[in-house]
């Protein structure tokens, strides 16, 4: 039997569940969930084998209008993701707005890429609702598969594997068979402090944060990791610390916990907060926190 391999890269607004459906399709937890915008700020490939098929499902971030370098970054990312895909994962929801971002609508439909639509959170609206959506999208994009799914109750995923793997073409495998994704321990685990943070802490906050891991030491037992809290001005320093420190405790020991689950491992965890003035906006910091690999 021929074997199949190829990109699928899913694509959408913010907020509308890409990076749970990713979770969910990989059966790993590589990017990171909030309620908030902007949560996933990279492309984030994860890797499904099988005997004769290697899916790459790619995350992005969600689809906005920049208000500064860090989000053109973002949105190149995006753009890259609608160049080089086998199959388009467009994931749309019952809540958003369906004509937002119409430009990217049109450009997926110019794309002549195989495109899937999944209308997800189909578990908060009624049957007449997720029906009016399916005939939208239908119009929207012809010849379009279209999947009403819910992520979070993992409702009718199985089905967009099946015709994911039938439009695949074929291809041998572009990474190791034992390869679940294309980044780093120290991604992760960057990832897991900025996911704290994001539900930590409220307004402007945590958008002004990036994470560096400085040092990760795995041993037979325990790995040894410290990181440092970049943030924009330093008024946010203090925030992040907390009184006493008790904010950065409670991010530090829930990071933790989740890398411990994702590694396999007790971590021993050492954060440091520090001031990157105005790194969003400045090249030389975005480079130096990888957002030009695109």
């Amino acid at each position: 039997m021929a074997h199949k391999a190829g990109f699928v890269n899913i694509i959408g607004n913010p907020n509308v569940g890409k990076s749970t459906i990713m979770n969910e399709l990989v059966g790993e937890k590589l990017s990171i969930i909030t309620k908030k915008m902007q949560t996933t700020r990279h492309r984030i490939k994860g890797i499904v084998n099988g005997d004769d098929f290697q899916i790459v499902y790619s995350d992005t971030p969600g689809i906005l209008k920049p208000g500064y370098k860090l989000q053109e970054t973002m949105m190149k990312f995006v753009d890259s993701a609608l160049t080089d895909a086998d199959v388009i994962l467009f994931v749309t929801d019952v809540v958003e707005q369906p004509d937002k971002n119409p430009e990217y609508i049109a450009r997926i439909r110019k794309s002549n890429m195989p495109v899937i639509v999944l209308i997800n959170k189909i578990d908060l609206s009624d049957q007449n609702e997720v029906t009016r959506l399916f005939d939208y999208w239908s119009e929207v994009f012809p010849g379009a598969d279209i999947f009403p799914v819910s992520a979070r109750e993992k409702f009718n995923l199985e089905p967009v594997l099946a015709r994911i793997l039938e439009l695949l073409p074929e291809n041998p495998p572009f990474f190791g068979k034992d390869q679940f994704t294309d980044r780093s321990e120290r991604f992760f685990m960057q990832e897991f402090i900025r996911e704290k943070i994001l539900l930590a802490y409220q307004k402007e906050v945590p958008y002004s944060v990036e994470i560096e891991v400085e040092s990760f030491k795995e041993m037979e037992e325990i790995i040894h990791i410290e990181a440092v809290i970049y943030v924009s001005r330093e008024s946010q320093k203090g925030i992040i610390i907390g009184k006493e420190g008790k904010m950065l405790k409670r991010v530090g020991s829930e990071a933790r916990a989740d890398a411990e689950e994702f590694f396999g491992k007790k971590i021993f965890l050492k954060l440091f907060v520090k001031v990157a003035k105005d790194w969003r906006n400045k090249d030389r910091a975005l480079k130096n926190f990888g957002y030009d690999a695109y």
